[in-house]
């Protein structure tokens, strides 16, 4: 039976004020906040978590399998604790060609400002002028406008195009940008920010480019003035697993 125009604006905002008590007590459990974004299905949801659409439905009192863009919903614990944050980066790869011989150094960023995401930075890139949108190949979110530790796939990654994040063209033609949302002047990445980071570092040698390339935080580029990727990215650390 379909909803008339004002039952649906009274169950769309049921759910979005069930959705917002709901969130703190899901968090104090354990479990995990997925914002929807565009494209995105109860189905697709369950299958990235390792649950099920009657779970989600459940735990987040929807009637249907009606979702909205920006929308909050609750991941069940046992999926969020599951969660493998390079599966979609897997499925995204796994349907082109990377160009191996072409990457020979990873970058690591940060965006300088608290919120953002892929979606967001692409289309600022954008009206700078920058032809191919998002700078950076890959975006980590920080629980804002995207998961803590979600990892976004960009379109310079999955068409294989050089990067815009650094000053020098001929590095852009063969470094791969990974930037985490975040000011890390003034904060420290998230736990699973970098877990997330290190994972996605460690598979792209390991596994996609078969061997160790360059690894360095931006400002560490000569000719690069900037503080990025800010004093509390731990860069020395890293250095120590990547080289």
């Amino acid at each position: 039976m379909s909803l008339t125009r004002r039952a649906f604006t009274r169950h769309t905002l049921l759910a979005a004020t069930v959705g917002l008590s709901l969130t703190s007590e899901a968090l104090a459990a354990g479990s995990g906040i997925h914002t929807v974004k565009r494209g995105d299905t109860l189905s697709g949801i369950a299958q990235r978590y390792g649950t099920t659409v009657s779970a989600l439905k459940r735990d987040n009192n929807l009637r249907s399998d009606l979702i909205q863009i920006d929308q909050q919903l609750i991941i069940p614990a046992q999926a969020a604790s599951n969660y493998d944050p390079l599966h979609t980066v897997r499925a995204e790869t796994a349907r082109i060609q990377v160009k191996r011989s072409n990457w020979k150094a990873i970058i690591a960023h940060h965006s300088a400002i608290k919120k953002g995401n892929a979606e967001s930075y692409g289309r600022t890139h954008r009206k700078r002028g920058m032809q191919n949108g998002l700078a950076y190949h890959f975006v980590i979110g920080n629980g804002i406008d995207s998961g803590d530790g979600q990892i976004e796939v960009g379109p310079r990654w999955t068409g294989q195009l050089q990067g815009g994040h650094v000053k020098n063209h001929q590095l852009n033609l063969v470094a791969i940008g990974i930037c985490l949302v975040g000011n890390f002047e003034i904060e420290r990445p998230t736990r699973k920010q970098l877990q997330s980071f290190t994972l996605l570092v460690d598979w792209l040698q390991g596994s996609v480019l078969r061997r160790k390339v360059r690894f360095a935080g931006h400002r560490e580029i000569k000719g690069e003035q900037t503080v990025c990727p800010g004093k509390n990215f731990p860069l020395k650390t890293l250095h120590r697993r990547f080289g």
